[in-house]
């Protein structure tokens, strides 16, 4: 068995109200490691996409959870904005469909309601950068225009400055995307051991 994040189910206000629960406040479960769910989790220009790609290159099965319909936009409460967040009926139909295959599975989206599902992840993976290398991929990608004007790139820098040490603070994992490639995916792969044999 291996030893996971409790049960934290709070959006992030709550998790703020909360004091930001960690790993270390002894709220915990055990977590069968037959089925290994592991959420990988950053902002935008980290390199999660290239991750995942190598990840499914290995044969591992990978949900990115920015396409595909399993993400919503909901109004903030003081109606200034949208917070983006999981469907969760959907996520929890494919937890639940993964704990009955047996086949390690990993889960790459950063939402404001991602650690309600937290108790069902084996790790939770933070996968960061410093700033300025964030902004120098997002540059150079062709397959997400996001973060392309001024405007994008100071919101991009006030998320990363607000959410990422949240993330950080609830995280089992955190790999430094600058390492070569081949080093984070062994990384991530050593989490949940060799993929299903085809």
């Amino acid at each position: 068995m291996v030893i996971a994040v409790g049960d934290y189910r709070f959006s992030i206000c709550d998790w703020l109200a909360e004091g930001c629960p960690t790993w270390s406040d002894g709220r915990f479960f055990l977590y069968d490691d037959r089925v290994v769910a592991i959420l990988v989790t950053g902002m935008s220009g980290v390199g999660k996409s290239t991750v995942l790609n190598h990840l499914e290159q290995r044969g591992y099965r990978v949900v990115d959870t920015d396409f595909g319909g399993w993400v919503e936009e909901i109004p903030t409460s003081d109606g200034t904005g949208v917070e983006r967040q999981w469907r969760e009926g959907r996520i929890d139909g494919l937890l639940t469909e993964h704990e009955r295959s047996g086949e390690p599975l990993f889960i790459f989206g950063t939402v404001w309601n991602q650690s309600r599902f937290y108790s069902r992840f084996a790790h939770v993976v933070l996968l960061s950068a410093p700033l300025e290398v964030m902004f120098e991929r997002i540059a150079g990608r062709s397959d997400n225009p996001f973060g392309k004007t001024d405007d994008q790139r100071a919101r991009i820098a006030a998320d990363t400055a607000e959410v990422e040490p949240l993330l950080r603070a609830t995280a089992t994992v955190e790999i430094d995307t600058r390492k070569p490639i081949v080093e984070v995916v062994d990384q991530l792969a050593a989490l949940c051991g060799p993929p299903p044999s085809r």
